[in-house]
């Protein structure tokens, strides 16, 4: 008596595999990207930081990044950086998704606004992951 698979049972295999596989890929990437915002929220906080530091220092807050020795990259290289003024007492700090994150379509751009001190994260709390 011969033991082994045919090839019809090797092919039912594989192919249930790859509908598994292709069925929890899209969840798998989904959960990479999100955790990959956690980037974005360390780099907007440090900027949020230097910028206290800098108004403590000086009065006001500062209009660029290079003021604040703040790197245009977040730490782990998946956003661009952008510092921008709103008003006299008021900044905007951004970070736009670059690479492959920029496939992270909810939240390509993480903003957090500040007024006088006080910040207001956006463009959604789940951008934050909270």
């Amino acid at each position: 008596m011969r033991r082994g698979f045919t090839l019809v049972e090797i092919v039912v295999v594989l192919a249930l595999a790859a509908l598994l596989a292709g069925a929890a890929l899209p969840s798998y990437r989904s959960q990479l990207q999100r955790a990959a915002r956690a980037d974005a929220v360390d780099a907007l906080t440090r900027v949020q930081a230097a910028q206290e530091l800098f108004r403590a220092a000086h009065g006001l807050y500062a209009d660029r990044l290079a003021a604040l020795a703040v790197p245009e990259r977040s730490p782990q290289g998946r956003y661009r950086i952008a510092l921008a003024p709103t008003g006299v007492e008021a900044y905007r700090a951004s970070a736009y998704a670059i690479d492959a994150q920029s496939d992270d379509r909810d939240c390509a751009q993480i903003t957090l606004d500040v007024d006088v001190g006080f910040a207001r994260s956006g463009p959604d709390a789940r951008c934050w992951n909270r």
